[in-house]
């Protein structure tokens, strides 16, 4: 089985809470969305546990707009980097406390992260395709929506779409997947069912909410 697990923003005993209540078998595997990092208290402890959990068995890391700022900030030049000027407007501050950044009195580009950390950070996907699912952070544009073939529409599909769409994550379509995702939470911090289009599963740990994993393909949810 496949577990897709949502946004943690650092939220580390709530993950820690979540991993333990999923009933995990030898031959599982976990994919995470994005959004490890920002609002919360402890980035840096979730991406303690990210690493140590990717050492216990297979997992699979998306980059989230979140984590897209963070490095952005930090001077990394990748073309999924990208919008660090609002990284602090967006819970940023909160990661750089868990980083100790502001005790180092260094600029930006001249922080270094841990370097398990930063080979974490590298390891990121922008998405995942699996058997009948696609995974992304946020969403994918029109245009990409209305091809009828997954590996064209990613083609049509930049970074921005894929880490910052809020607005057609709910449109039907005719990609044969149902398109996996986090980072826009619903009003009532439910998971996000559209069958067979999509499901969103940002339930807003940070905000009070669930955080979330959802056991494909029976698509069973798990909820701390």
């Amino acid at each position: 089985m496949l577990y897709a697990i949502g946004d943690i923003h650092g939220e580390r005993e709530r993950l820690d809470e979540l991993l333990a209540a999923l009933p995990l078998g030898d031959d599982d595997r976990l994919i995470f969305v994005g959004d490890y990092i920002d609002r919360g208290p402890d980035s840096r402890g979730v991406i303690d546990r990210l690493i140590e959990l990717q050492e216990e068995r297979p997992c699979i890391f998306l980059i989230g707009n979140h984590e897209s700022m963070f490095l952005d900030f930090l001077g990394w030049t990748n073309p999924n980097c990208f919008a660090g000027d609002a990284f602090l407007m967006n819970g940023g501050d909160r990661t750089l406390v868990s980083y100790e950044y502001f005790d180092s009195d260094l600029e930006p580009t001249e922080f270094e992260l841990p370097a398990s950390h930063t080979k974490f950070f590298k390891g990121l996907k922008l998405h995942h395709r699996e058997g009948d699912y696609l995974f992304v952070h946020a969403g994918l544009n029109r245009a990409a929506l209305a091809c009828d073939d997954v590996e064209f529409a990613l083609r049509k599909a930049d970074p921005e779409d894929i880490l910052w769409s809020r607005t057609t994550a709910d449109i039907p379509h005719k990609l044969g997947v149902t398109i996996v995702y986090g980072h826009t939470p619903a009003n009532d911090l439910e998971v996000r069912w559209n069958s067979p289009f999509s499901i969103g599963i940002d339930t807003g740990a940070v905000y009070g909410g669930k955080l979330t994993a959802i056991r494909l393909p029976d698509e069973t949810l798990f909820q701390v």
